[in-house]
This record gives structure tokens, sequence and C-alpha cells, in this order.
């Protein structure tokens, strides 16, 4: 055999070796995160959840476990649509940073430059909105929202129904997690867009994104692939507190797809949405007053998984939960979705990631 023959033949051999190995440790990779995702959601009869694990923009892993809906004994589907809850505030931040750059709006001007009689509005500024450190009241800890849960509410109307409340602490003072002030960026979207924030939502961010099946959440619409939310009590699974989604309206009221959470994620990353500028707004950390930094961007959480930055949030609404995280470094995105309150995507979703890091970051 002349010497390219025996080179030939050696790649060839190598390349049935390196072949089998690859698709051994692809395997592996998938076997570990179904471990992972079945030590909580292991009920085949369940609900269950939707889960994917993509790199550079493309997915690696994407599956469901589980239920859409109990009394048809429908599964779940990669494609299933599913209530966000508070992810629902990433678009809802996005939304006030791309009228920003309409030059509609801007983050550093007080409440009351857009709505004038909001008490002590001229102190607390949308960028204290965004941030979660504007010490007005969390309308979900208030005794009367039961009183309201089920009523059709405008966005003023909802604004009015906490805006009097006593504030927990001053502007800036502290970082509270703070549902209120989503609701309340979510007026002044409309205020200043002239558009209901469902629209201004479809049009600017779903449309552009290519996310055709999203949708402000609705239990009247027809939604096709609608995973169905549940309670778990003592006797078994029931059936969803109904409420009216105006009440969380742009604090948690959207419906996405892994599918469309991705491409969500890629519209982020490739700035067919916001400029490089405004989205490193969305992405950086703040100080409070005392100087002292917080770790909550616009509309994200900003932690670090094995000492690696991510970006993350969660969500949860009657029936269900979410979980999404990004590494920008790696370019991984982990989305986890949960048709019902009682299985959390939340740790599941951490855990792949840390994986993710440790299984395609070689």
């Amino acid at each position: 055999m002349n010497r390219s023959g025996y080179i030939y033949t050696l790649l060839f051999a190598l390349s049935l070796i390196c072949e089998p190995l690859h698709t051994v440790l692809a395997q592996s990779f998938e076997a570990r995160i179904d471990s992972l995702i079945l030590k909580e959601f292991n009920e085949k009869d369940g609900p269950g959840g939707v889960f994917m694990v993509t790199r550079n923009g493309k997915p690696v892993y994407h599956k469901a476990f589980g239920k859409a809906n109990l009394e048809l004994g429908v599964d779940l589907a990669p494609e299933s649509v599913f209530q966000l809850g508070s992810m629902t505030k990433q678009f809802t931040a996005v939304a006030v940073l791309m009228l920003e750059e309409q030059g509609k709006l801007n983050v550093q001007s007080p409440v009351s430059k857009y709505i004038p009689d909001y008490p002590s509005g001229d102190k607390i500024t949308l960028h204290h909105l965004l941030t979660h450190t504007s010490g007005i009241k969390d309308f979900t800890k208030m005794k009367a929202l039961s009183d309201i849960s089920q009523k059709e509410m405008t966005p003023k109307m909802m604004v009015d129904f906490f805006k009097n409340e006593p504030v927990d602490f001053q502007p800036g003072e502290k970082f509270e997690y703070n549902n209120s002030g989503y609701v309340l960026l979510g007026y002044i979207i409309e205020l200043v867009s002239g558009e209901t924030y469902e629209d201004f939502i479809n049009k600017n961010i779903f449309r552009k994104a290519g996310m055709n099946n999203s949708y402000y959440a609705s239990d009247r619409k027809v939604i096709p692939e609608r995973a169905y939310g549940y309670h778990k009590k003592e006797h078994g699974y029931v059936n969803k507190t109904i409420i009216s989604f105006t009440i969380p309206f742009s604090s948690g009221s959207l419906m996405s797809t892994a599918g469309d959470m991705l491409r969500w994620q890629n519209a982020l990353d490739q700035h067919l949405l916001l400029s490089n500028k405004s989205t490193t707004k969305a992405f950086q950390t703040y100080k409070l007053n005392n100087g002292e930094a917080f770790t909550y961007g616009y509309g994200w959480h900003l932690k670090e998984i094995k000492g690696t930055p991510v970006r993350e949030h969660g969500g949860s609404i009657f029936g269900f939960k979410t979980m999404g995280i990004y590494i920008p470094r790696e370019r991984i995105y982990i989305i986890g979705l949960s048709n019902c309150d009682c299985h959390s995507p939340t740790q599941v979703t951490r855990d792949i990631a840390a994986l993710a890091l440790e299984s395609l970051d070689k």
C-alpha cells in the first residue's frame, strides 16, 4: 500500500471510531438531562413540562414530559403553549427600552411625567420600576386582591388599585421584587405609544422576532397546542384557579412556547429589537442609594452558575411555573415550562445549565 492509501485507510478507521464516540457523548448528555428532569417531572399521566437546551441559537435538546390536558389524556408536545408568568417582565422591559430609543420616554424620568397624579411620582423613576427598587406596594400582597381577581380591569384601574397604598421604602433604598412596578410600566407603555400593551408587544416584539405561537393570555381564545394548567391537592389534581389576565397584565400575562422563547433570545442576541447600547442597559447591574450593588438589570436577574455569569428569570402564575437561563459567554440557553404549579422547573433548569456548561463547554 502506498503512503496516500495508508493515510486514507487510517483516517477512515479513525472516523469509524470518532463517530460512535460522538454519538455516545450525545446520548450521554441527553440521558443525563432526562435524569435531572425525571427527578421532578416523573408522572407520566399527570401534568408535566417542556424543556429545551440550545447552543449558538440552535436546539441540542427539546423534549416534553407528561400531559397537556388531564381530562382528554392529551400528551404535552415540544410545541405546547404555556403561560409564562413573570417571564413577561422581560418583554415589558424591552418594550420600555424600545420606546426610549424612539424618543417617547426616558428611563430616568419620573413617573409623574407620564402619570401626573401618581403619589410621590416625582421621586419614582422608570428605572426604579424596572429594577424593583421603587418601594411601591406589590399588589399581589394586598388582601383586597381577591375582590378583583376575576374582574376585567383596565390598566388605569389596576394602577388606581395600588397607587395610594403606603410605600414599603423610599425609591432606590433597597431591592424588593415587585409586580406593581411592571403593571405601572405597562400602563406607561400604553400612554406613550398610543397602543394597547397587547398590540404593542404583538407588533414590535412577537412579529419582529418570528414568535408566531406567543400570545397575550386568554382563557377564551382557541389557542392551538395550549397546555392546560393545574394545581395539586390532597385528593389529586384540579384545574387552575381562574383569574382575569388584566390583573397581572404586563407583569405576568404572556404565553409562549419553548421554541418561541429561543426566537426571543436569538432576537436579543442579534439586536433585532434593541441597539447594543440599549441591550447593555437591560443586562448590567445597578446600585442602591447607598452604593450597594444588586443583581437585577431590567427584567432579568444577573447571577452566576459555577462562577459563570448568567441571565435568568422565572415565572409563577396559577397552574404554571417557568424558568429561563442564558449563559452569554457560551451562548447556551435553557428554558423549562411546567403546566402545574406543583412542579417547579427552577432548580431543574439550573441543574441542566450546570450540566450544559460542563458538557458543551469542551
